[in-house]
């Protein structure tokens, strides 16, 4: 028997994007942060960069500071930069390109602004125009969409995306959402959480087991662009043992049955 909350009580949707960035060396690794213990959603937890869109998001000047952008639809690119800002702000990382065509790989001045743009005290849009690069959307494949489900007190419909990292870009935690930054390999991720070593949530364990499918940034890339995207929206179903969370068995995660009592 499937047990579905009212969504009559359910609080609002807000839309959002996270970036799984990977690297190959010195071995296959996706860029995890640490959320600070006082963040109210996921507190203490290890996590992909993300977070909500902003209104800066949806400005339509960054057609003119974006590659890629016709080739994106209209709905995502909000949600593209969301991932990038998000990359930028929680981990000093900025997938962009220089006029060269080379990837950006930080400078100082990108250094000095993460925590005005992070407090909305500066538009991220002007310090890429400052630093004369360009978003780079096409950097990014979608990899999951996940809608959180209606027994939580805050909803996000959350876009995931994969990217690859150059060799030259470090990640440093803004020790203000996050307090650590790690590059980990995705098995070694779900070795330390199954352990009890670090609280990793549903969506992100999840994702980190469909990532770990992968040998590489190219292979989890091309694995994602293959995958027909299945939005999951968990839902609860009665057992004798107790309630778990199920979601679609299509949607590329295998058969998931999560006790609620492990979410608590």
């Amino acid at each position: 028997m499937l047990a579905r909350m009212s969504d009559t009580a359910a609080p609002a949707i807000r839309p959002a994007a996270t970036i799984l960035l990977l690297r190959d060396q010195p071995q296959f690794e996706v860029l995890m942060v640490k959320r600070h213990h006082q963040i109210d959603f996921a507190s203490g937890a290890l996590v992909f960069p993300g977070g909500k869109t902003h209104a800066g998001d949806h400005d339509p000047l960054w057609a003119e500071w974006s590659l890629g952008w016709d080739d994106i639809p209209s709905e995502e690119r909000p949600l593209r930069i969301a991932a990038i800002r998000e990359a930028y702000e929680e981990a000093g990382v900025i997938m962009a390109r220089a006029p060269s065509g080379d990837p950006f790989t930080g400078d100082d001045r990108a250094a000095a602004l993460r925590e005005t743009i992070a407090n909305d005290e500066h538009p991220f849009i002007e310090l890429v125009r400052e630093l004369d690069v360009r978003l780079d959307l096409g950097a990014l494949t979608t990899f999951a969409r996940w809608i959180t489900p209606n027994l939580m007190p805050k909803r996000f419909d959350t876009w995931f995306y994969v990217a690859t990292a150059t060799g030259e870009q470090l990640a440093a935690c803004d020790g203000r959402e996050t307090v650590d930054a790690e590059w980990i390999a995705p098995s070694e991720a779900l070795r330390l959480a199954a352990e009890g070593q670090r609280k990793v949530i549903f969506p992100t364990r999840m994702n980190l087991q469909l990532l770990a499918e992968s040998s590489s940034a190219t292979d989890a890339a091309e694995r994602a662009a293959g995958r027909t995207l299945v939005t999951v929206e968990p839902w609860v179903v009665q057992r004798p043992g107790g309630n778990v969370l199920t979601i679609q068995p299509d949607a590329g995660y295998g058969e998931v049955e999560e006790p609620l009592s492990a979410l608590a």
